[in-house]
């Protein structure tokens, strides 16, 4: 079945996103479908659809989505109908050190995003929705949340007492700065608006 999905043209460019459409199929083994009801823009997605980084090939840009589980393939047993997911931004790592391979599977940039109404992707494509969480909530943890765990935890270099200085109050500094605190560490914060402050 056919779903409104946002394209992006090669080279990129903002004169060169369409309206067009993309398939869901029903799932096959490992793989689940979702209904996307929310995304958040980061600087990746701008950098994609502005042509600063624009894609060789049509590609569906976001890469955060969050929705809910529409159907789920054979053999995923971490999912069920009705889950709310979030999308996640390197879905080949799961556990062990970062990979290092750029943005080749990254959604929105190497592989298709999710700007569409409906996705089927493998089960790795996804993680569960905080509890509580809108799915406006949730779309915002994939992309500045991993930009600042793996900036600061991923090598495990931060420790009580360090000190992290934060630059502004956008999404990465802002999980940058829970994350050092929950670390034991003193964050200092510059911005140039007192009132963000």
């Amino acid at each position: 079945m056919s779903h409104k999905a946002i394209f992006v043209q090669p080279g990129g460019g903002y004169d060169r996103v369409i309206v067009g459409t993309s398939e869901a199929p029903r799932p096959e083994a490992g793989e689940i479908t979702v209904r996307l009801r929310a995304n958040s823009l980061n600087y990746h997605d701008f950098a994609v659809v502005s042509g600063m980084w624009g894609p060789s090939e049509p590609r569906i840009p976001m890469a955060d989505g969050a929705g809910e589980v529409v159907a789920v393939g054979s053999g995923v047993t971490e999912f069920a109908v009705g889950d709310a997911v979030v999308s996640t931004f390197f879905p080949d790592w799961l556990a062990g050190e970062p990979l290092i391979e750029g943005f080749a599977t990254v959604p929105g940039d190497g592989v298709d995003g999710y700007a569409r109404e409906m996705v089927t992707a493998r089960a790795t494509s996804f993680t569960h929705a905080p509890k509580g969480y809108s799915h406006a909530e949730a779309s915002t943890l994939t992309t500045a949340g991993l930009t600042a765990w793996r900036a600061l935890m991923a090598d495990g270099k931060l420790k009580p007492g360090d000190s992290v200085l934060i630059q502004g109050t956008g999404g990465v500094s802002i999980f940058a700065l829970q994350f050092a605190k929950m670390a034991g560490a003193t964050v200092i914060a510059t911005s140039s608006s007192d009132a963000k402050l």
